[in-house]
């Protein structure tokens, strides 16, 4: 009488399967981490910067350009979003005017985060007297309201969207600074970088490889941040008139354009708030994502 072993056989599929279910159970966690907050949050950056890059994709109309007799036309499957005063596709202004939204927003980060970083960097890094006049500076910036600050520049300067990012990142370097600082004094003190000054390391090599580095988790996360303050600055400049003039369309401008319209054609001031308020709040829930993964 024959007999067959099928003790391996059976090893062998049941460690199958066991390998099958922690996969499944692996993938199924997975999806349960998504957050859709998140998810929409990246889906809302994302469509707006795909506006800025080629807008001529999302819209056919001339955003600079009236249809004669269409002024103020609610939102219809001919214009999405309705149209403003001229007849001017109000959908169309939106989505070129996030090119300027958007450049503007990204110039006045890139201005506060190199200037008050640099400014962090040697207050945190050197000490002493430096330390303490950077520092100093910054209390004197930080005192001062935002708006008021950027409204003088933008005084000295001139209007447009070039010298708004300017005043709008001129106004962020004190809290870069800030935050740059304390970050190079708590990666200073620690042990590998005291190693690393002990092993030989010069000052700038140490400052290059093992401070800047580690300094600029938070930093990062911070600039997200900032680029969603930085985007409701350049529409607080434009609502106000200091920023692009007419009839370019900025999203601040098309907000203060529409006001006059209110009561008769809501959606010329409430469509492109809108559109302001939730880039920025996706901006931000995004910063936090970044912040807590650097954490």
């Amino acid at each position: 009488m024959t007999t067959f072993d099928t003790s391996g056989a059976d090893f062998s599929v049941s460690g199958r399967t066991a390998v099958a279910v922690v996969r499944k159970t692996s993938i199924l966690r997975r999806f349960g981490r998504i957050q859709p907050g998140l998810v929409l949050s990246w889906l809302v950056l994302a469509t707006v910067i795909l506006w800025a890059v080629a807008p001529g994709l999302f819209s056919t109309y001339d955003p600079l350009e009236g249809v004669p007799g269409g002024q103020l036309k609610g939102p219809s499957a001919l214009h999405l979003l309705g149209t403003d005063s001229l007849g001017r596709d109000l959908y169309a202004r939106i989505v070129y005017g996030a090119v300027h939204s958007l450049s503007g927003a990204l110039a006045a980060v890139g201005v506060g985060l190199f200037v008050g970083a640099t400014l962090g960097l040697a207050a945190g890094s050197i000490g002493g007297w430096i330390d303490d006049t950077i520092m100093r500076l910054v209390d004197v910036l930080l005192s001062i309201p935002t708006l008021l600050l950027s409204l003088s520049i933008i005084i000295l300067l001139g209007f447009g969207t070039v010298n708004a990012a300017i005043a709008v990142g001129a106004t962020a370097i004190a809290g870069f600074a800030r935050l740059m600082r304390s970050e190079v004094v708590r990666v200073r003190r620690a042990e590998f970088v005291e190693a690393a000054f002990g092993s030989g390391g010069t000052f700038f090599k140490v400052l290059w490889r093992h401070i800047l580095p580690n300094s600029l988790t938070s930093v990062i996360a911070f600039t997200a941040l900032q680029f969603g303050w930085a985007i409701l600055q350049i529409s607080t400049l434009g609502f106000l008139g200091y920023g692009a003039p007419p009839p370019t369309p900025e999203w601040g401008l098309l907000i203060a354009e529409g006001r006059n319209y209110i009561a008769t054609a809501w959606w010329l001031t409430a469509i492109p708030g809108l559109v302001v308020v939730a880039v920025v709040l996706s901006a931000n829930r995004v910063s936090l994502s970044i912040g807590r993964r650097g954490a």
